[in-house]
């Protein structure tokens, strides 16, 4: 297959078939719902072949005006090594505008991204499992609609850009508990389905006895369930989250990318645990 042969088009829900074909090829737990849900929120592309299958896809996710974080990038290996991951990578620049982007590397991608202009800020490592019997978690409660501007607003404070959509989906799919001290919450965590069960995250706190609370808050009620945890390694909580059965199975290299007009991008606090629930 030539290269010319590959078009660009915009990601659809028509794509969304192909999509999830082209994640299994690369053993990735996403269903259809998954992809729902980041098409939801996200802008994208898709590379389709003469016949019209999905070879590659790309999602560009806006935190509002403050970043933009890129997800689901996947290029079908039978077409590797031809440009096609430049060609994607370039229609989310253009998606992305003006805002410093963020994404989580694989070991294979990492060569490209580096040479577009993204430098390592992190480690992420990915947890799942069927969790142990714990302790019921104290000072933790469910969160009900009235707590979602609360919650927005810490995340924003924590992870230092607008996710208003995503809690917005993530209050829809799924459920979220908090930690609330003096009438006011100080860190909350979310649980959906996802892949083979359900993922807890995001999960923000300011310390790593709350993180472990509001995953244990969650664990507690399922028992025997399938659950993913994907946690930043400063966290401090990885070990503690092979202890109650979630294994350590893999995970990525965090990396930025500053927008034009600025050199550099602040990360935000140092919270106990952010995962941004897409992939």
């Amino acid at each position: 297959m030539q290269q010319g042969e590959i078009q660009i088009q915009a990601f659809g829900p028509d794509h969304i078939e192909g999509a999830v074909a082209l994640s299994r090829q690369e053993n990735w737990p996403h269903r259809p719902q998954d992809w729902q849900m980041a098409l939801q929120l996200s802008s994208g592309a898709v590379a389709l072949d003469d016949q019209g299958r999905v070879t590659g896809t790309i999602l560009v996710t806006p935190y509002g005006a403050e970043c933009a974080m890129i997800n689901m990038v996947i290029v079908d290996r039978n077409v590797r090594g031809k440009g096609l991951g430049r060609r994607l990578m370039e229609q989310a620049f253009d998606l992305a505008g003006d805002r410093p982007l963020r994404l989580v590397a694989t070991t294979d991608g990492m060569p490209l991204y580096q040479k577009l202009g993204f430098v390592p800020s992190g480690t992420i490592l990915q947890h799942q499992g069927k969790v142990a019997e714990l302790a019921a978690a104290d000072g933790v409660e469910a969160a009900g609609a009235d707590d979602l501007p609360e919650i927005k607003a810490l995340d924003r404070e924590a992870y230092g850009a607008d996710r208003e959509a995503l809690i917005d989906a993530l209050a829809e799919r799924g459920q979220f508990a908090v930690i609330r001290r003096n009438g006011a919450i100080e860190g909350y965590a979310a649980i959906r389905p996802f892949g083979r069960g359900e993922v807890i995250g995001p999960v923000i706190a300011g310390n790593v006895e709350d993180a472990k609370a509001l995953i244990s808050f969650f664990a507690t009620s399922r028992p025997g369930a399938f659950l993913r945890v994907d946690t930043d390694s400063r966290a401090g909580i990885a070990d503690w989250l092979g202890e109650i059965g979630l294994a350590h199975v893999g995970g990525g290299v965090t990396m930025d990318r500053p927008s034009r007009k600025d050199a550099a991008q602040a990360r935000p606090k140092v919270y106990a645990l952010a995962n941004q629930a897409l992939g």
